[in-house]
């Protein structure tokens, strides 16, 4: 069972690595700019490394959602490339915002596209066992022998 979901897992161990290091630039950032914890104020540069990191780490509960939903119930070679594709939305964010705040926008638009694919992909998985389950019927099965 445990390959059935290897690929999942690693987009999730490579993300829970990129959250981390989101974390370490924030603290480098605190010593540049001399911002001593708790303070969460101090140099724009700091505040905005913060505010990227923040945004990250409230964010990243919705992707791991998403992603394993999508990945467990629709296809989990798609959801691994969308996650990918959300790491890297997440990197363009994160040092965009940290260069200057419009530097953010390009990441942001693109990390909501992946997460709406992503919670699209879980819902019409989810919407396809249900049916099923209860129904007997099976959209993707039908989907396969089409093709």
């Amino acid at each position: 069972m445990a390959r059935d979901l290897v690929l999942l897992a690693a987009v999730t161990l490579l993300s829970a690595f990129q959250q981390s290091h989101f974390a370490w630039l924030v603290g480098r950032s605190r010593i540049k700019h001399k911002v001593m914890p708790p303070a969460v104020t101090g140099a724009p540069e700091f505040e905005r490394t913060f505010r990227a990191q923040q945004n990250c780490a409230e964010f990243y509960p919705i992707f791991l959602t998403a992603l394993w939903i999508a990945g467990w119930f629709f296809n989990q070679e798609l959801a691994a490339l969308l996650g990918l594709l959300y790491m890297f939305a997440r990197h363009k964010y994160f040092h965009g915002y940290a260069a200057s705040v419009k530097g953010r926008l390009t990441g942001f638009y693109l990390n909501l596209v992946v997460l709406t694919c992503l919670v699209a992909l879980g819902g019409a998985g989810i919407f396809n066992s249900f049916l099923d389950e209860y129904l007997d019927f099976s959209i993707g099965k039908k989907l396969r022998r089409l093709f």
